[in-house]
């Protein structure tokens, strides 16, 4: 169940170019949270009524602490980049369901692929998947060499390959180009901009454990207002998602 309250801020810092990792401390949202959820926050110019979405990207129940990644692309999230150790954000949260990762066995082949900002959700699937296969394939693609990010806490949990579209870093190209094609998965799970996310369901459209977590815009976070649906009309990205088996979804 979702809680509303002010949450502290441990640390907010700048980790690749424009992406920063925001810390919160909650011992309710670290118990909570799910890899693949969302957290809604308020920010404190009251002039910004709406909410912003920002997946979850680590959990430490441990610690009591959740992790957001966020990249600067307005005067909403840059006013985000300000906020500083021992401030607080009202938070909303955790939202949506989940990475189902339940058929996952122990001689699964996972492949996990991301971009951009896309890739911050991952990062506590892919930790999770790790203790449940040694089989692990992740491909991320970013712009350039400047935007990636985590690169070292990701090697930790499996073979990584990264990609860039100008070619300072990895194979140059896309995610997808990376991949071959005669390898096959048995569970994938995917999160990146929407063209990303087309063309990783047209590359697996046959295939029946591929999990798709959609980016988009939003309002109440809750499914009340419809103004985040997916393309033919059936689904709330906020509410029945972000994550989807790409079979139940048109993109």
């Amino acid at each position: 169940m979702a809680i509303i309250k002010d949450i502290r801020i441990v640390q907010n810092q700048e980790i690749a170019h424009n992406i920063y990792e925001m810390i919160l401390e909650s011992k309710e949202l670290a118990e909570t949270s799910k890899a693949g959820q969302f957290l809604h926050l308020k920010l404190h110019d009251q002039a910004k009524t709406l909410r912003r979405p920002i997946s979850i990207a680590s959990i430490d129940k441990e610690h009591h602490r959740i992790v957001i990644l966020y990249r600067v692309v307005g005067q909403g999230t840059l006013e985000m980049s300000t906020y500083t150790h021992g401030d607080s954000i009202n938070v909303m949260g955790p939202l949506g369901n989940g990475f189902d990762t339940s058929s996952i066995k122990k001689d699964s082949k996972v492949l996990i692929i991301g971009g951009g900002i896309g890739v911050a959700p991952l990062y506590e699937l892919a930790k999770q998947v790790s203790t449940m296969t040694n089989n692990v394939t992740m491909c991320f693609g970013f712009t350039t060499h400047s935007d990636i990010y985590y690169e070292d806490v990701f090697k930790q949990f499996g073979h990584v390959i990264y990609t860039t579209n100008d070619g300072t870093y990895g194979q140059q190209g896309y995610a997808l180009d990376a991949l071959n094609n005669k390898e096959s998965f048995d569970m994938i799970y995917a999160c990146g901009p929407h063209a990303m996310n087309v063309a990783i369901q047209n590359r697996f459209k046959h295939h029946q454990n591929l999990f798709l977590s959609l980016e988009e815009r939003m309002a109440c976070g809750m499914g009340a207002c419809y103004g985040c649906e997916t393309k033919d009309k059936k689904h709330r990205v906020c509410k029945d998602g972000p994550v989807f088996n790409a079979k139940e979804i048109q993109l």
